[in-house]
Order: C-alpha cells, then structure tokens, then sequence
C-alpha cells in the first residue's frame, strides 16, 4: 500500500546447527503502516527478536526481501546502508547492559551524532544532545552522571534518546519495558506513545505479554516456532481470536477481578522442533482441534475478515461448532 513504511516479504532465516537448519524465522509476510505499531507477539524462542534484527539488517536472510520506503534493504551497499541506518533504530531489552557503563550519559547520547557528523561543531552537538534529554523526559543534571547512577527507568529513556538521535522513522522496540519495574512500564509506554505522535514514529514493538501489546498496538502479528499464525487490528484480535495458539495465549493473560470471565486454556503435548521441522502445522502437537491434515499440510494464512488474517486449516470447521 502506498502508506506502508515497510514490507517484508517470505522473509527467512535458518541457523546451522549440529543437529540441523534450525528454523528462526520461517517465511513471513507483512507490512507496516507509517506512523503505526506493530505488536509482535509470542512466546520465547518463536523468532520475534531475530525478526526485528532482519528488519535492520543486524542479520543476513537465508532469504526473502524487506522493503523501507521503496529500498531493498537486502540490497544495498555499504554507504547506502549506512545512511539508511539513520532511519532505523532499535530499542534493547535490557538499558544496563546496552549501554556503555565508562560513557556518561550525555557521551552516550552524542556518540551516534559524532559517528554520523550529524554536527561539526561541538556546541550544537551538546545542544542536541539536552534537547533529547528534555524530549525523554530527563533533567540536565543527569549529563553527567554514569550508568549506574540511575534507575532502569531512566536509563531506559537513556537508550530512547540515543535512538532517537539522527533522523529517525523506525524503531525496533526489542521488549524495551519488560526489564523494568510495573510502576516504571507505565510511564515509559505513555513516554513513547507521546514520541510516536509527535514525531511521526513507526514502531515494530516485540514482546511476550500481551497486556502491554493490547495497550500500545494498532496492528498485532502472533508468531509461533518461527511462522505467523495471526495478524489482525489489535481490537478485533483480543474480541474474536481465531487461532487456538491466540486463543491460549489471550486466556493466561492475569485478570484484576476476583473470579475470571473466561476458561483458562492449558496447553499439553509435546513443542515442535524448530530443527528441520516436519511438514504440517507447527502448532499441530499442542492443538486439541488437530486432525490428520494438520500433520500433513502447513496451512496459509488466509483472510477472515477486514485486516484479519489465520494459518489454521480448520477455522471453518471450528467456527461452525462455536456458532
């Protein structure tokens, strides 16, 4: 669509183990609307942070194509790819160990201004650099100070500056809140939302608890051992999920209510080998719906309604039976 940021197409990556082509990300297709957010969402070890790294190009495909506003990401040369690293960023899980502890904050936030020459003269460099601070919400008198002087919290928004610094568009937020504090998550997803409206941000945001991503997402994509199982607007998914793997997840996420409105879904069964996995539904093992073409056929993701997409060969079936 010509509104689209970004568009990913039978994107894959495969690592080689002792044991076999490990499947990381296994033939996905989407695309990102401009100053949207994309809610990526799964359990550990699905392929969500490895995605995020191939949008950036931090990692080589085994094989597919990613699109930013028109440039073949895959494809361009050095100098090419380094002007476009100022257009995407990324956001780490963890601020303590993404940011250099010998660097204060203020050398922190200038150094990607300095790699870039984004500024020769020194002065409007710094002046940059509290212009940041003041738009993250951090007080001067942190310019200073170490790592270790400050919370997660702040630290956090250390690493929203840093990515915020040249001429950005896209961020990968790799988990940006789920190592801090309940009390602190709060205050840095409003800081972010505020960002995002006010510079025109375009966001992949990658975590496991859906609770946050039903807060901050316009559009969530559910992944599961490496494939997409469901992609659809963020509302429709949490009231009409259609795939069991949504439909468990959704049911563990924690009510404030002293009784549950819904049955809780456990899941039993052996987890697929992401390791040369066998041709069906990855899924198929855990499913209490699977019949025998489930471990025979992988299923498509196939529309189901506006914006709403499912891999399950028996949506039809299990639909008739809900109804």
């Amino acid at each position: 669509m010509p509104d689209d940021l970004l568009t990913v197409t039978n994107l894959k990556k495969y690592f080689k183990t002792p044991k076999g082509l490990l499947h990381a990300v296994d033939d996905i297709s989407f695309s990102m609307a401009r100053g949207k957010t994309l809610g990526l969402v799964g359990e550990s070890g699905c392929g969500k942070s490895t995605t995020g790294r191939l949008l950036l190009r931090l990692l080589e495909p085994s094989s597919g194509e990613v699109f930013f506003e028109g440039k073949d990401v895959f494809k361009l040369g050095t100098m090419e790819l380094r002007e476009l690293r100022k257009e995407m960023q990324i956001i780490f899980q963890d601020p303590f160990s993404s940011i250099d502890p010998r660097m204060s904050i203020s050398e922190t936030i200038e150094e990607p201004l300095k790699i870039n020459r984004m500024y020769t003269d020194k002065k409007a460099r710094l002046e940059r650099v509290f212009e940041l601070m003041a738009m993250v919400g951090l007080a001067d008198r942190y310019a200073d100070s170490y790592p270790h002087e400050l919370d997660g919290g702040r630290l956090q928004r250390v690493g929203i500056a840093r990515a915020l610094s040249l001429n950005t568009k896209f961020i990968v937020c790799d988990e940006p809140v789920s190592a801090l504090d309940v009390s602190i998550r709060a205050q840095v997803l409003n800081l972010m939302g505020e960002l995002q409206e006010k510079l025109g941000l375009t966001y992949l945001f990658i975590t496991h608890d859906l609770a946050v991503v039903n807060h901050f997402s316009d559009e969530i994509a559910v992944m599961y051992l490496g494939k997409i199982v469901e992609q659809s607007p963020a509302e429709e998914l949490f009231l009409n999920p259609v795939h069991p793997y949504t439909e468990a997840l959704l049911s563990a996420i924690p009510q404030p209510t002293m009784t549950r409105t819904g049955k809780k879904i456990i899941l039993k069964g052996e987890l697929a080998s992401p390791i040369d996995p066998k041709p069906g539904c990855r899924f198929a093992s855990r499913c209490g719906y699977a019949r025998e073409i489930c471990s025979q056929e992988e299923p498509l993701l196939r529309s189901v309604g506006t914006g709403h997409r499912v891999a399950c060969h028996l949506f039809s079936e299990r639909r008739a039976v809900t109804a």
